[in-house]
């Protein structure tokens, strides 16, 4: 790989590593661009070819995962959650999280929610202690 491959890819990987720490903050393409210390359009074109997707849909992929956490971990409501995680807008958030994920915030928070049913058969044979020491 050559040396000005390697300075591009740095230059990405510190850009994605500030969306990675700081998903919830207002990040801006601009502001990316300066961290990686390059144009708006060349972060664009490089950032997609590096990570296969844009920036604008790297961030919003890691917001909806953390919102899948939070979904799933807290009692907290979609609202808030929407902007614990950096969206601006409930129907944004809901849009773009169908988008990602295939269902709606809610949907997805009563579905993990209810463990599917599992046999009871399986259930035991798996809390069996093991006789292999």
């Amino acid at each position: 790989m050559s040396r000005a491959v390697e300075e591009s890819n740095r230059a990405m990987l510190r850009a994605r590593d500030a969306m990675d720490r700081s998903y919830a903050e207002p990040l801006d393409v601009p502001a990316l661009a300066r961290i990686a210390h390059v144009s708006e359009a060349h972060f664009i074109r490089t950032f997609r070819a590096t990570f296969g997707e844009t920036p604008h849909r790297y961030l919003q992929r890691r917001r909806v995962e953390r919102a899948m956490y939070l979904l799933v971990q807290t009692d907290e409501p979609v609202t808030e959650i929407c902007f614990a995680v950096g969206f601006g807008s409930l129907g944004t958030f809901s849009r773009t999280f169908r988008d990602i994920v295939g269902e709606s915030p809610s949907d997805y928070r009563k579905r993990k929610a209810s463990p599917a049913a599992v046999p009871s058969c399986f259930t035991k044979a798996w809390m069996r202690p093991s006789s292999v020491r």
